[in-house]
């Protein structure tokens, strides 16, 4: 397996705020994914589903976020970019950093970075697509990485994507139609 806690310790120094933020955040997402994993008998790879979930936020010290005691320079939008480039770097395994990369919203289509004018490239596929970014992208929409960083209900996940644009909401159903009775079976 991937040693992810080698990049924590890397990039997030101990005992910092950012640093406990992102393994509260990243933990609760992948112990939802294998939940929903293991009651839908997906079969995905259980070391594969942690990695992908401890790093799928591994860009965010690169964005100035100060709720989250993130002050790096680039906008927070471009988290999942810059983490899939930063684990490409570290030789990380290409599946991880297609699950950071395409986590954000509920994927991100070259038509939204388009009309919404985000600062985000064009010619990169923003979408998940494979079971495992799928299933990442999808457990994520229910943790906060501010706040008290409790489990969503489902109704506050669908008012958040709703905020973003209708076609986020539109792709967060298809996720929930994919993996929604998993999460109705864990009592969510």
């Amino acid at each position: 397996m991937f040693d992810y806690q080698q990049l924590y310790d890397k990039y997030y120094p101990a005992g910092t705020r950012a640093r406990d933020i992102l393994e509260r955040h990243s933990r609760s997402v992948c112990d939802l994914a294998l939940a929903i994993d293991h009651t839908l008998g997906l079969g995905i790879d259980p070391e594969r589903i942690e990695v992908a979930a401890m790093l799928h936020d591994i860009g965010i010290f690169m964005t100035d976020a100060d709720g989250i005691d993130c002050h790096g320079s680039e906008q927070y939008i471009r988290h999942g970019i810059l983490g899939a480039d930063l684990l490409r770097v570290e030789d990380a395994p290409e599946w991880a950093a297609l699950v950071a990369e395409r986590h954000t919203g509920a994927g991100i289509s070259a038509d939204d970075i388009r009309e919404l004018n985000l600062p985000l490239p064009c010619d990169r596929v923003l979408m998940p697509e494979s079971l495992l970014e799928r299933l990442i992208c999808y457990a994520d929409k229910f943790y906060s990485k501010s706040g008290d960083m409790k489990i969503k209900s489902l109704d506050r996940v669908r008012a958040s994507m709703a905020r973003h644009s209708q076609s986020t909401q539109r792709r967060f159903e298809q996720l929930h139609d994919e993996f929604g009775t998993a999460v109705h079976a864990l009592g969510m």
